[in-house]
């Protein structure tokens, strides 16, 4: 068979990406052998990065799909094999950059990426709910989103996000988020427990190492934006992101009720004492629209957890660091909100054109047309000797 069509089938092959690490097959060194016979039937042989690849049938449909569609292949013979553990080590470095020590991506000078942690004084306001359909509003955007499920005791993005028993794929020590079908990769400790029911019992110091785990040793790629879900209060995981993370932007959650908006005043607080920046408060059930009188054509707010504590929370926190801390939005109560994180399918995908959903979609919006600030990046300058 030609060369021509050998090249054909490989520059198919170079459109496919591994759906975890998000970077064409060929590039990682996954397709081992490639050749076409005279009846025109391609003989690939892909290797998976580990046994049981989760991704494998996705990476066979892939494949073949792409093969098939090239002028004069007649069908497309696909096996599919394993890395060695050379070739895994390989697949690492690459991945790595040739990098062979542990870092942050997101801390490094050169880092694109803007990176919000979703805080919240107490638990029980729905920060998580905000967190996950933030990120998927962002993706809906065609922005690359990653989550870090940081609430390593209440964590509940995955069950909310449909793939709460999904584990991650390990590549000798690099671990890839895992994927939804809407683009969002996700991390949680959930997902490294041996059993989903396992109960998390850690204090400070194996809080940080999860944390940066969490950050270092998993694969991320290229992401526009990063939303860390963190624990409620002020505790051991806010004060090891600051010294980890200290350019992560923080948006402040809370409830309209006077005891939710003076605990979130603390959160905020927390975050500029690790020298980060507080872009925004989102009040969450901040009314309830009266149905009787919607249908009525009448618009009716019942503020059943009273009112004013998302202003009060951006007034105070404006006040105390002498810059402007907005609302950035407020969340009405919603049924649809709470069935479709308890579905797993969050609001702004199962009922974009519901109002909880069209402000959160506002306020991904107006998170991702903020720049990236240069708060904790080195501006690589030095010091000039006198004359």
């Amino acid at each position: 068979m030609s060369n021509t069509l050998l090249e054909a089938v490989n520059a198919a092959l170079a459109t496919v990406n591994d759906p975890e690490i998000k970077r064409p097959i060929t590039d990682l060194g996954m397709v081992d052998s490639v050749e076409v016979d005279d009846a025109g039937v391609a003989h690939v042989h892909v290797l998976l990065t580990v046994a049981g690849c989760p991704m494998k049938d996705t990476i066979n449909r892939d494949v073949t799909a792409a093969v098939g569609g090239v002028e004069g292949i007649s069908g497309v013979d696909l096996s599919l094999g394993v890395m060695t553990a050379e070739q895994r080590a390989g697949l690492q470095e690459t991945l790595r950059g040739g990098q062979a020590q542990r870092e942050i991506p997101f801390a490094q000078p050169g880092s694109l990426t803007k990176v919000f942690a979703i805080a919240s004084g107490k638990g029980g306001v729905g920060k998580s709910s905000v967190t996950v359909n933030l990120a998927l509003a962002m993706a809906h955007q065609g922005l690359k989103v990653g989550i870090v499920d940081a609430d390593i005791y209440g964590h509940s993005v995955p069950a909310m996000l449909g793939i709460a028993d999904a584990r991650p794929t390990q590549v000798e020590e690099l671990i890839m988020p895992v994927p939804t079908p809407s683009g969002v990769s996700v991390i949680s400790i959930g997902m490294l427990k041996p059993r989903r029911d396992q109960v998390v019992a850690w204090r400070g110091p194996m809080l940080d190492r999860a944390l940066v785990q969490m950050l270092a040793d998993v694969y991320w790629g290229d992401l526009d934006v990063l939303l860390l879900d963190l624990p409620p209060g002020t505790g051991d995981v806010a004060i090891s992101l600051g010294q980890h993370l200290p350019g992560a932007e923080v948006v402040v959650v809370t409830t309209p009720q006077e005891a939710a908006a003076e605990v979130a005043e603390r959160a905020g607080t927390m975050a500029s004492m690790m020298h980060q920046r507080v872009v925004g408060v989102v009040e969450n059930m901040s009314f309830l629209p009266c149905p009787h009188c919607a249908e009525e054509g009448v618009e009716h707010r019942l503020e059943i957890f009273g009112a004013g504590g998302g202003d009060r929370v951006a007034a105070t926190l404006s006040a105390r660091f002498g810059y402007d801390v907005p609302v950035l939005g407020r969340v009405p109560i919603d049924p649809s909100l709470r069935e479709g994180g308890d579905a797993g399918k969050p609001i702004v995908e199962s009922d974009p054109t519901a109002p909880g959903a069209r402000v959160l979609a506002a306020v991904a919006d107006r998170l991702a047309g903020r720049g990236r600030g240069l708060a904790g990046m080195q501006l690589g300058l030095t010091p000039t000797s006198k004359f």
